[in-house]
């Protein structure tokens, strides 16, 4: 690989996909803000163009080698602080200030736990391994606020499925990277994009939504479930069965093809 070049219009590239990045933030300070103000659909629209950005970044940022033309500025770790407010701490606010929670005290109890649960998860030095996956429940926490909002779930069934998913951060299930995935990378991304339109033609019928509109949704959650799972337990009787190559029908590497075999809880510099 040829070295990177690092003039003036190379960095503004790199610090402009920083910058972008960084726009995060002010979405999550919108979130919290309309939360409070009773915008309910505001703040899903906002968790909408929080996971376009989160889902482009990191093609950006491989495109104009960032890490390496502005080596001092840690771009994971920027995109670590977007995804913890955006996926973690504005879903929690939304759903306890719209009354999804228990009132008083517990809503607050119930609301920290997954925030908790994705303190452990952002912080573990395994979260995202070197085959593209993530272990544990990825704190998708903004996808079950959405789902939740568009149901208009009850108070005992939205206080269960927190619950359930934080007990998920901690079950070392390895969950798809949907844009770096070494298996089935062109049906998951298709997928992945339908799923973001459906998102938009649901939020757009809010609060009246279509519900096979709805369930033809969440068959995209089914797939991403169900190919974690699989490959999952592949992986598992691979290693503990002979020794040998893995399958490549699988997409399972001993590094991710670029001789990269860190384990870090990166997103946005490896999205």
């Amino acid at each position: 690989m040829s070295a990177p070049q690092s003039g003036p219009w190379h960095r503004l590239a790199a610090m402009s996909v920083h910058a972008y990045t960084a726009l995060g933030v002010v979405l999550a300070l919108l979130m919290v803000h309309m939360s409070y103000a009773g915008e309910v659909e505001i703040v899903l629209w906002l968790f909408l163009a929080a996971m376009v950005i989160d889902g482009s970044d990191g093609f950006l940022a491989r495109r104009f080698r960032v890490k390496e033309v502005v080596p001092g500025f840690d771009g994971a770790l920027l995109d670590n602080i977007v995804d913890y407010i955006t996926y973690a701490f504005a879903p929690m606010v939304l759903l306890w200030s719209a009354g999804y929670l228990p009132d008083g005290w517990l809503g607050g109890v119930v609301a920290s736990v997954p925030l908790l649960a994705s303190c452990f998860q952002f912080c573990r030095s395994d979260a995202k391994t070197d085959d593209h996956f993530f272990v544990g429940f990825p704190s998708y926490w903004n996808i079950a606020a959405f789902y939740l909002i568009v149901l208009g779930a009850s108070t005992a069934v939205t206080t269960t499925t927190l619950l359930v998913l934080t007990v998920l951060v901690f079950v070392p299930v390895k969950y798809v990277y949907p844009s770096r995935t070494e298996t089935a990378w062109w049906l998951t991304m298709t997928l992945t994009t339908l799923w973001l339109g459906l998102y938009a033609l649901i939020l757009a019928q809010y609060p009246s939504p279509s519900l096979w509109l709805v369930a033809l949704s969440g068959g995209y959650v089914l797939y991403y479930a169900a190919l974690s799972l699989r490959l999952t337990l592949n992986r598992r009787r691979q290693d503990g069965g002979p020794a040998g190559p893995a399958s490549a029908a699988e997409g399972y590497s001993a590094a991710d093809g670029n001789g990269d075999s860190r384990r870090t809880p990166q997103r946005a510099e490896e999205l």
